[in-house]
């Protein structure tokens, strides 16, 4: 592989760079919000099907007890 001169490289990242397509402040905040959202829904789903799991696991040991 031939190696890029340095400045040459500096060069290709600046204009890469620039072809870059960065999101606006609003966009950047609404996916935040969803993100949140999404992990919050997430992390409820989890602790319901935990308690369900707990809660059928106990009645089944304490049944047989």
């Amino acid at each position: 592989m031939a190696k890029a001169n340095p400045l040459q490289f500096i060069q290709q990242v600046r204009n890469e760079v620039a072809k870059v397509i960065w999101p606006t402040r609003r966009e950047v905040l609404l996916t935040t919000v969803m993100v949140f959202i999404m992990a919050a829904l997430t992390a409820t789903f989890f602790a319901l099907v935990d308690m369900s799991i707990r809660t059928g696991l106990s009645l089944i040991i304490n049944g047989f007890g």
